[in-house]
């Protein structure tokens, strides 16, 4: 029987599945320590890393791997994230500890993208407040709009975003673009325009964010670029939290300088109790399920699986977050 461990903290993820098998086949033994399973032992994130004693790779959710915890496994090899973001690991400890990170970006382009078209549509249409007034006993009939000759504005034209260009460009949307890094052929190929991030803001009629979170992105949605935007605009975010000034948005959606906003993706999640984001009636909240789906999801833990085994083997990942990690490895040997 193998002492090698692999350790589980992907909420999902449960013993028995594909991930399961597959670390199992591949000769280790698999330790789960997902949230669920954290409450019910009343153990933190740190004590369930050290209890996998000798554990060399984490199969990794949303649970915040800082140098703390990353110091409480001195075998560990290798973080995989199952997702395209990896903002919750301290990548600079992992570095420094010759601990690999990987992710798998792209996995649930396509679920993501779906399900912003849904939050454009209830957006323009009032979906879930009629519904609401419904089942409360009304019968309202207001107005909405079409979405075909509106103007989209996508804030992070990467994997995600091209695909949310695809689909608003089918439905008819004019689509303009900001990200600092683009992809021209994908701009000639679509006809997608790119626009400095004020022009972009300023001209659309939805904005969505899709660009990555980290030092240079962090409120990059502030009270002076919320001030850009139509008074009848929507803004999106299924992109992270961070990128966004939630009480700024709360104070614009709260004086009505814009018309609504659809969060998937919050600073602090769950919702707080006290947030000024409750009681407004022009903001949809959901609960980070843009991803959620079983196809995403399968594809996603797959490949974390996948590279944390092709570490542990020796082998190059397919998504390496942090190249320097070798050289800590191999100043340790």
């Amino acid at each position: 029987m193998t002492d090698r461990r692999v350790l589980v903290t992907t909420a999902y993820l449960e013993p028995g599945d594909e991930v399961h098998r597959l670390l199992r086949d591949a000769g280790f033994a698999t330790v789960f320590a997902r949230p669920e399973d954290r409450r019910r032992s009343g153990r933190s994130l740190r004590e369930a890393v050290a209890d996998a004693d000798g554990v060399e790779g984490i199969v990794a959710g949303t649970d915040q791997f800082t140098a703390e915890v990353l110091e409480a496994a001195p075998l560990l090899r290798v973080v995989g994230r199952c997702g395209a973001g990896y903002d919750n690991v301290d990548v600079a400890a992992a570095t420094r500890r010759g601990v690999a990170v990987t992710h798998t970006p792209g996995a649930n382009r396509r679920s993501v993208a779906e399900y912003v078209l849904g939050l454009l549509v209830c957006c323009a249409r009032g979906i879930p407040r009629n519904a609401a007034d419904v089942r409360a006993g009304g019968w309202p009939q207001p107005g909405g709009r079409e979405l075909g000759g509106a103007t989209l504005g996508i804030v992070g034209l990467g994997s995600i975003g091209q695909a949310v260009a695809r689909l608003g460009l089918a439905l008819g949307m004019r689509v303009l673009a900001y990200d600092p890094h683009l992809d021209r052929a994908f701009l000639e190929e679509t006809g997608t325009r790119a626009l400095p991030l004020a022009d972009v803001l300023r001209e659309s009629d939805f904005v969505t964010l899709h660009i990555a979170l980290d030092a240079t992105t962090r409120h990059l949605i502030d009270a002076a670029a919320l001030r850009r935007l139509k008074p009848g605009a929507y803004l999106i975010n299924t992109a992270r939290g961070g990128v966004l000034d939630e009480d700024a948005l709360a104070g614009a959606l709260a004086r009505g300088e814009l018309a609504g906003a659809a969060l998937d993706v919050l600073e602090r999640e769950p919702l707080p109790a006290g947030s000024p984001l409750r009681g407004l009636d022009n903001v949809l909240v959901t609960g980070h399920i843009a991803g959620a789906t079983v196809e995403a999801r399968s594809r996603s833990s797959l490949s974390a699986a996948h590279q944390v085994l092709d570490v542990l083997r020796g082998q190059a990942p397919a998504h390496l977050v942090n190249p320097g990690y070798r050289d800590a490895r191999n100043a340790v040997r």
